[in-house]
């Protein structure tokens, strides 16, 4: 899902391209996507572009008369741009959601796959955008004192507390992954437990992690419009690494597996040698998890050593 760095620089991508253009017309493609019925929207075509805004994980255009148009791309949302003249924006195949027509171009909305988790809301007004909002604190706007508030106001792990949007805005699965390991914390930790200076060390983290990763996706963009957005970058340190060297100490990077998702971690540099348990596994195999690094190694190396006449005993 594109979080906090990759929707700041679709804004900016965007303001460069309709602030103060006309929308001439929205295309909506999908029937699952619209999930309001007042403002109409009709009511925002022929409008100009009077604001752009990020709210937690949404993009937000507003248009003349106080009207928003809320776009939440989800997991699998994307959005494309076709300037006018220079390319057609097609609304054919299974991927495209809708179409905003401005006066300069074509801003594409698609997304993969079956399940259509993508919405768009009209708001009217500031207050319409606030039912929106989920309320999380901006942690690149907020001082060190409102984000322990926010973080230890309720007692969970640091990796739920992080990306629950209520709490903190803007922050999901991929860039948590990439703080905790920047703060060598563990993503089990439970956020009463902190000390001051655990916490310290995770508000500069987070705000170091996210403040790089802005800006090295808007130079990646340049001038373009930010095109291949994924929660997945070589560049990561942890997040989609499983099995591959951390770049701090060389141990392999770890995983937490739960439903469609998956906590990356080192387990030297920040649970202290210890494995997480794995939810999809710890319940089948008990006590046979093993608890460190070392003892994972140690079962693998023996698992290596099989003779193959034991494996075909145990077959039988």
């Amino acid at each position: 899902m594109p979080e906090l760095p990759d929707i700041a620089v679709y804004v900016e991508a965007l303001g460069k391209r309709i602030l103060g253009e006309r929308l001439e017309r929205v295309r909506i493609v999908s029937l699952f996507l619209l999930r309001t019925v007042e403002p109409a929207v009709a009511s925002v075509e022929g409008k100009k572009v009077v604001e752009l805004r990020r709210v937690g994980k949404r993009i937000c255009i507003a248009v003349e008369g106080g009207i928003w148009l809320v776009l939440h791309l989800m997991i699998a949302g994307r959005l494309h741009w076709f300037d006018k003249g220079l390319k057609k924006a097609k609304l054919g195949g299974r991927q495209n959601l809708a179409a905003f027509e401005f006066s300069r171009g074509t801003l594409v909305w698609t997304e993969a796959g079956s399940q259509k988790r993508a919405s768009l809301h009209l708001a009217a007004g500031e207050e319409g955008l606030r039912e929106l909002d989920p309320g999380g604190v901006e942690v690149l706007e907020c001082s060190q004192e409102e984000f322990a508030a926010a973080l230890q106001a309720e007692n969970h792990t640091l990796k739920r507390a992080l990306t629950d949007p209520r709490w903190f805005s803007g922050i999901g699965n991929a860039y948590s992954d990439e703080i905790l390991w920047a703060a060598k914390m563990s993503p089990t930790t439970l956020t009463q437990k902190m000390k001051d200076e655990d916490v310290a060390r995770l508000f500069e983290a987070t705000r170091t992690t996210l403040t790089e990763w802005v800006s090295r996706l808007r130079m990646e963009a340049g001038e373009k419009f930010p095109e291949g957005v994924t929660a997945f970058r070589p560049e990561m340190v942890v997040h989609g690494k499983y099995k591959q060297a951390c770049p701090r100490c060389g141990s392999a990077i770890q995983r937490i597996k739960y439903a469609s998702n998956e906590t990356n971690y080192c387990a030297t540099c920040q649970t202290g040698g210890k494995l997480l348990a794995d939810r999809a596994f710890s319940r089948l195999l008990r006590e046979d998890w093993p608890r460190t690094l070392e003892e994972l190694e140690i079962r693998m190396g023996k698992k290596k050593e099989l003779p193959q006449s034991h494996i075909r005993d145990a077959a039988k």
